[in-house]
C-alpha cells in the first residue's frame, strides 16, 4: 500500500533525494547502483550479487507483476536497499501470489519510492556508484548531517570481501534433469549462485556438487568431479584470493572449467591478469556483447561493477603460465571484457548471465559448449 511517510536516499557527496517510504521502515547502507532491465525485478532483489548494494530501477514503474515463488534465484531477497520511481499500487498478473511492497516489508529491504530515478541514474553515469544510504521510520528524522556521516562511514565496495555472506553453508548435490544417465558432474563452487544457473548444468546432464565458497583443493579432487564452475557473486574479486588459488590449483589438475561474471574475474586474476573497478557497472538484461569467435552480437544479462585487465585482440601468453588465452566476447557499449577463452588449457568464462534469470536467452548456448568442452569435444558448440 503507498503510503505518505517520508524517506530520504542519501549520497556520499551530499546529494539528497526526498521520497515515500517503501518497503520496510529503517536505514540502511550500501553502493548506490542502477539496473536498466523493465522486467525482472523479483529476479534482480533475489540475485546474491547484489549484496551490499541499494538498487535503482531505470523503469519507472516497479510492481505490476506482484512476486511469486517461482521467480525466486536464491531463498531470500539481497539487495541492502531499493530505490523506484513509481510502485504500482494494484497486482495484475495471473502469477502473482503476493505484493511487491509486502515482500520487501517481510525480507526488510528498506526502500524509497517516488523518486526521479531518471536524474538519479545521470547522476551515477556522472560520478560513478557510491556509497549512499536510504532513511526512513524513525532514522528519516535524524540530522541530515547525521545521515551523511553513516554513509560515509560505510566501506567502499573495492577491497570487500562478501563470498562468506552469499554461499551455501553446506555442500549439497543437485541431480541432473535430462534424459537417461549423467554426462559427468561438476563442483560449483557458490560465490553467490542464483538458482537457474544449476538448473541450465542439470538440464545440460551433469550431477551438481554446490559447494561453499572456503573448499580446498582436496575437498573438490575427492569428490572425483569431471569439470569446475565459478558462480557469480558480490564483491571485489581482489579480496578473493583464496578462490583464486583454489582455481589456479585445479587448473594445473587439468580440470575443465566454466565461469560466469564473478567467476569471470577470478578465472582472469588466476591467469594472472588484473581486475579494475568500473565507474557504474553494467547492470540490466539488455547488454549488447560481440562474440569475437563467431562474430555474433547477443543481447546479455549482466550484473558486475569489475572487470578484467587484458588486452583485446590477438591471443596473449597467461603471466602465470597457463599458455594462451584470448578475450572471447566483448561489450559493445564500453570495449569491456565480456569473457575469456584459454586456448591451451580446457577452461572459459563470460562476465554475463547465460542462465538469463531474468533476461534473453541469446547466450544458453554456452552451457551446451561447456558441456562439449568436459566431454572432450575438440569442436564445441557455438551459439547458433
Amino acid at each position: 500500500m503507498i503510503t505518505t511517510e517520508p524517506a530520504v536516499l542519501v549520497l556520499e557527496d551530499g546529494a539528497r533525494y526526498e521520497g515515500l517510504a517503501y518497503g520496510a521502515r529503517g536505514a540502511r547502507l550500501g553502493e548506490l547502483v542502477f539496473t536498466t532491465g523493465m522486467t525482472g525485478y523479483q529476479e534482480t532483489l533475489t540475485d546474491p550479487s547484489y549484496a551490499g548494494q541499494i538498487v535503482v530501477q531505470t523503469a519507472p514503474h516497479i510492481g505490476n507483476t506482484g512476486v511469486n515463488p517461482t521467480d525466486m534465484e536464491s531463498d531470500r531477497y539481497w539487495v541492502e536497499g531499493y530505490v523506484v520511481r513509481d510502485p504500482s499500487r494494484v497486482v495484475s498478473n495471473w502469477r502473482a501470489t503476493g505484493d511487491l511492497e509486502a515482500a520487501l516489508d517481510e525480507q526488510g529491504i528498506v526502500g524509497i519510492a517516488e523518486v526521479d530515478t531518471r536524474a538519479l541514474t545521470r547522476r551515477i553515469r556522472s560520478e560513478g556508484a557510491m556509497r549512499s544510504g536510504i532513511f526512513s521510520g524513525d532514522a528519516y528524522h535524524d540530522s541530515a548531517e547525521a545521515q551523511l556521516e553513516q554513509v560515509r562511514a560505510q566501506p567502499s565496495m573495492a577491497g570487500q570481501y562478501l563470498s562468506d555472506k552469499v554461499t551455501t553453508e553446506a555442500a549439497y548435490l543437485s541431480a541432473h534433469t535430462n534424459d537417461g544417465d549423467a554426462l559427468g558432474t561438476v563442483a560449483l563452487l557458490d560465490l553467490g549462485i542464483k538458482l537457474a544457473t544449476i538448473r541450465n548444468l542439470n538440464a545440460a546432464g551433469f550431477d551438481v556438487h554446490v559447494l561453499p565458497a572456503n573448499v580446498t583443493a582436496d575437498d573438490v579432487r575427492a569428490l572425483g568431479v569431471d569439470a569446475l564452475f565459478y558462480s557469480n557473486g558480490p564483491g571485489d574479486p581482489e579480496a578473493n584470493q583464496q578462490q583464486v588459488e583454489l582455481l589456479a590449483e585445479l587448473l594445473r589438475d587439468g580440470l575443465p572449467f566454466m565461469g560466469i561474471c564473478f567467476g569471470n574475474q577470478l578465472l582472469g586474476r588466476a591467469l594472472g591478469f588484473g581486475t579494475y573497478k568500473l565507474p557504474f557497472g553494467h547492470r540490466g538484461i539488455n547488454q549488447p556483447v560481440l562474440d569475437t569467435e563467431t562474430g555474433r552480437v547477443e543481447i546479455t544479462a549482466q550484473n558486475h561493477g569489475f572487470a578484467v585487465d587484458i588486452p583485446i585482440g590477438e591471443p596473449v601468453e597467461s603471466p602465470a603460465g597457463f599458455g594462451r588465452v584470448e578475450v572471447s566476447h566483448i561489450g559493445l557499449n564500453d570495449q569491456v571484457v565480456e569473457g575469456l577463452r584459454c586456448l591451451d588449457i580446457p577452461a572459459f568464462s563470460v562476465q554475463f548471465h547465460p542462465e538469463a534469470a531474468s533476461g534473453p536467452h541469446d547466450a544458453a548456448a554456452l552451457f551446451l559448449r561447456f558441456r562439449d568442452l568436459v566431454l572432450g569435444n575438440t569442436t564445441p558448440a557455438t551459439n547458433n
